[in-house]
């Protein structure tokens, strides 16, 4: 895969990057930010994945979300992809919540969307390949997610299909039960068809009840969040946790809204949070 460096900036004495690459899975262009905290020659370290929610680029996170300084300090490469395929051949829908910049981290199976709208397949296995092979320093045994609102809910499903592969996992006002909120159902009803047993590979709450288990999950809530009733429902996340005897811990925060000035307080404690369980 060839790979095209779009800008890099100095940072907290580490690397801010901008890439493209031809993706095979989408079957477009993509592009995704990276930053490589300062390290010594030869030095492996960690990585953080980041998944944007509804609208947003990788350039969200990666201009609003002031991770870096607690990246150089724990020492954590930070990963943060786009939302969907992008280009003018590329299916759309007139809205926020389907199509460019809502690609929901599926596999898309129905018409038009099948050719392009491959995120799972994306973020689970052409990244991460292309991550390992153009950055020496990536420690691939040692993985961690997180994401917001749309990508929360990637974050978490992913971490709960792939068993083992993530030392950790946490969200920023996931929406926790896409099968239970109108933004889930037209998003999978979209991609993947009117047969809801396919949706629950796409659901953390379906995936737990039918047993996909991780040790543990952080996710922090802003409670002034004007999504946090209709769409996001975090009380159905800690119901299926304590079915399951999942650990969670559910941080709701007061005065908090549902933009970056949240996730930017609060996602410094997380990557601290992750660096801790990404040691050794």
């Amino acid at each position: 895969m060839s790979l095209e460096t779009v800008s890099t900036n100095k940072s907290f004495g580490g690397r801010q990057g901008v890439y493209k690459h031809a993706s095979t899975a989408t079957g477009t262009d993509m592009t995704f930010s990276v930053y490589v905290p300062p390290h010594e020659d030869g030095a492996k370290l960690p990585l953080l994945w980041y998944l944007s929610g509804l609208t947003c680029t990788h350039a969200n996170v990666t201009e609003k979300g002031e991770f870096r300084q607690a990246c150089a300090e724990h020492g954590v490469i930070f990963v943060a992809p786009d939302t969907s395929p992008r280009g003018d051949d590329v299916p759309d829908e007139d809205a926020y919540d389907f199509g460019k910049g809502a690609g929901f981290y599926v596999d898309a199976t129905e018409e038009p969307w099948r050719a392009n709208y491959r995120m799972r397949s994306y973020i689970e296995d052409e990244l991460p390949a292309l991550i390992a092979a153009e950055l020496p320093m990536a420690d691939m045994g040692r993985q961690a997610i997180t994401g917001h609102s749309m990508g929360g809910h990637g974050a978490l499903t992913i971490a709960l299909r792939n068993a083992g592969r993530f030392r950790s996992v946490s969200a920023f006002a996931p929406i926790a039960a896409p099968l239970q909120c109108p933004w889930g159902e037209k998003a999978l009803t979209g991609y993947l068809g009117a047969d809801r047993k396919e949706w629950r590979q796409y659901d953390a709450c379906a995936l737990i009840d039918d047993g996909a288990t991780v040790p543990e999950i952080l996710v922090d809530q802003g409670l002034a969040d004007n999504f946090l009733t209709e769409q996001l429902k975090p009380e159905l996340l800690e119901q299926a946790c304590e079915r399951a005897q999942i650990d969670l811990t559910l941080r709701r925060q007061p005065g908090y809204d549902h933009s970056y000035y949240f996730i930017s307080t609060f996602l410094g404690e997380h990557i601290a949070w992750h660096a801790e369980r990404l040691k050794g």
